[in-house]
Parts: structure tokens; sequence; C-alpha cells
């Protein structure tokens, strides 16, 4: 009964579900690598975040360019306020609101973005206090410029004036006629009426969406595996019956061999 799977068609289907199993089983177990190695890049970066708390300040030129590394560091820089610019439709404590963005500008000529604080509600520029005069030197955490579209940023364009949708330099050099840092910085204490905007972790180091899409793929690939199963079993069933079925005379597309020869015994009797 079983001789129909030494059968060429019968190979071919053999030799993919060998070769598909382990195949699927493969990119499963490498798939939850990547979640699980994410899982402990986001443990490290809260460890990170513990121990920045503890250190002493640097100066943020000597932390550049921002890495994993030094991504939430504290750091200090020293200038002049410049520019102020509203960042709308932020998040803190699940309340919608904005961020107030102030250029620091350097002995270097280059300007650090400073956020000073967030603020609930819509965007106002009547809202945001006015930066501090003269030289000032502030305090915060090292930040890596943002890119729309990612980890929440808004990417959409046409914004009032005064307003831009992410903290990045390749954004603000077009708002100002002086250079800016590739960075960003987050007071440690926000300035008078607004609250500490918290430190945020790197694109892909910690448990974002596309961790978890890590993990849907891993169970993607794993339920392929039972699947392929399924289907084999499945079509070794059907092949089984088809084999009985033809055996008693049951072929399919035509009529049974046993009432086949029972209704032409009657015609000739009947004659």
């Amino acid at each position: 009964m079983y001789r129909f799977l030494l059968t060429p068609r019968w190979w071919g289907i053999n030799v993919f579900v060998l070769l598909a199993i382990p195949f699927c089983i493969f990119l499963g177990s490498w798939q939850l690598g990547r979640f699980e190695d994410r899982v402990q890049e986001h443990r490290t970066a809260n460890e990170q975040v513990s121990e920045s708390e503890r250190e002493a300040p640097r100066p943020f030129a000597e932390m550049l360019p921002v890495t994993k590394a030094t991504s939430g560091e504290p750091v200090t820089a020293t200038g002049h306020y410049g520019k102020q610019l509203l960042i709308p439709d932020r998040e803190l404590d699940g309340r919608r609101g904005f961020y107030v963005l102030t250029l620091l500008r350097t002995a270097s000529g280059e300007a650090l973005p400073v956020v000073r604080g967030w603020l609930p509600g819509v965007a106002d520029a009547a809202k945001a206090p006015a930066p501090p005069r003269g030289e000032v030197t502030v305090t915060g955490a090292l930040q890596a410029s943002e890119t729309p579209g990612d980890n929440g940023v808004s990417a959409r364009g046409g914004l009032p004036a005064g307003q831009t949708a992410a903290i990045s330099a390749a954004s603000l050099v077009n708002l100002v006629s002086y250079d800016v840092y590739d960075a960003w910085v987050t007071l440690a204490e926000a300035d008078t009426g607004m609250q500490v905007v918290p430190t945020a972790a790197l694109p892909d180091s910690g448990l974002d969406l596309k961790a978890f899409q890590n993990l849907g793929y891993t169970a993607e690939w794993f339920a392929f595996v039972g699947f392929v199963i399924f289907m084999w079993f499945r079509l070794l069933r059907r092949e089984i019956e088809l084999t009985r079925d033809m055996e008693v005379g049951l072929v399919p597309g035509k009529e049974p061999v046993a009432v086949a020869t029972a209704a032409h015994e009657l015609v000739r009797d009947s004659g």
C-alpha cells in the first residue's frame, strides 16, 4: 500500500518537506535570537540610564558622536540661547503637548539643540517661557538626532513658522543661519513652568515595534513547520484512501467495477 512513496512525485514531496522543516526552524530560531538580543539591549540601556544618573556630567563635545554607549549620558554645555522652536504632537504621561526647544550658541559657532521642557496642549509660542539671557551652562542627557517617522516622531510637513516636527540637525539647519550639532540635550531640570522630557532610547535599541515584529516572525516560521507537517500527513492520507479505492475498483472518474459488472449482467438477462 505504501509503495507510492517511492514514486518520483512523492520523492519530490518528501525532499521538499525534509528541507522545509529545518529551514523554517532555523529562520524561526534566528528571529527569536534577534528578539532576545533586543530584550538584552533594552535591559542594558536601562542599566546604563541608572548608571548615568550617578555619573558626573562631562562636556558634550567629548561625547560626540552619539552612540549606544553615549546616548543618555549626562553632559554640560555653555553658551547663549538663540532661536526658540516648538515641537508639536509630543506625549508625556499619556497627555498630548509640545516640546520647547532652544538652540544654544556655543563658543565653536555651532548651536546645540536644547529641549528645555514640555508643556501640555496645542503648540503655542505664547505659552513657552522665554529662555534665560546671557551666558548659561546647561546640564542634561545627550540624545541622538531624531528621524521623522521613527519611534513616534512626526513626519508631517507644512508646520507653522516657529515649529518643526523632529529634533534633527538636517531639519534645524534649514531654519537658522548657523551650523547645528548632530545631537541634542534634554535638560535634567526643566525651566520654570515646564516638565522634564525623559531620555529617549536610540532607534533599534529596545523593546520597540521592530522587536515585537521579530517575535511575530518567530511564531510565523514555527507555525509554518506545523503547516508543512500537517499538509504532508493530509496528502499521505488522501493517497492511501485513493489506493484503497483503486483496489476495490472505485477508480476516480470511472464507474466502480462491481457496479458496472452487475449492471451489465442485468442488461444481458433482460435481453
